[in-house]
């Protein structure tokens, strides 16, 4: 899976490498502009899917930025930095287009927690892909994502996998299951559904003994678990 591209269009070069820095350990492709032509060319050439852009820019300000960038590319996603108390930029930056904001100073773990929150809005809203916390399901390449990484499922699993997270909430049966994966003229063992929902949660789970993406509810079967 390709990395996600990131502008940072920010005018102090501590900061900018700082937030940089940063984002590329949480395994996003940082491009950096230290000011507003340089982030509108960048943007036009190499098609970044997120913008950090910072208001006081030297030359075209953030503001101007941002409605250039939403005019440029509608699906392009911009968050803007503001400065403490500065209420009335916020206002601004969402009015002219931007998808959200972030105060300096700020931990960079909330930014990359915001990036990823507003590409999963995003992805939700553009695809027929499955969401479910860190989790992607491609429906169409029949691929899992976790963490922006591949995990390989067989089809089996992607198939088991692909009915909880297409029903949220509903609890199946081992019965339900299999009839629904391997076919209702399908005579096996159902501990088989046990056994394919154990490895799939050595693949997906951070902790395989307290699974959160599938539920055991006991007695009868299995789910999706919670979002957080």
């Amino acid at each position: 899976m390709d990395k996600i591209k990131v502008l940072v269009v920010e005018d102090e070069t501590s900061i900018r490498k700082f937030i940089a820095v940063n984002l590329n350990r949480s395994n996003f492709e940082v491009l950096e502009a230290e000011d507003g032509e340089r982030a509108l060319s960048l943007a036009k050439s190499l098609n970044p899917q997120v913008v950090i852009l910072d208001v006081m820019l030297p030359g075209i300000d953030g503001f101007e930025v941002c409605m250039k960038l939403r005019k440029q590319n509608p699906q392009i996603i911009i968050i803007m930095l503001t400065a403490r108390g500065e209420d009335m930029d916020k206002i601004m930056g969402l009015e002219l287009g931007a998808d959200d904001y972030m105060v300096k100073p700020f931990n960079p773990l909330e930014l990359v927690a915001r990036i990823r929150a507003n590409l999963r809005r995003f992805q939700k809203q553009h695809s027929n892909n499955i969401y479910f916390k860190q989790i992607i399901l491609d429906l169409e390449a029949k691929r899992l994502y976790k963490n922006e990484q591949e995990v390989d499922l067989t089809p089996t699993e992607f198939a088991i996998l692909k009915l909880l997270m297409k029903n949220p909430g509903k609890t199946f049966s081992r019965n339900e299951i299999m009839n629904s994966v391997w076919g209702e003229n399908y005579f096996g063992d159902l501990k088989t559904v046990d056994v394919h929902i154990r490895r799939m949660r050595g693949k997906i789970e951070d902790d395989p003994s307290n699974p959160q993406v599938i539920k055991t509810v006991w007695g009868f079967g299995y789910r999706l678990g919670e979002e957080d």
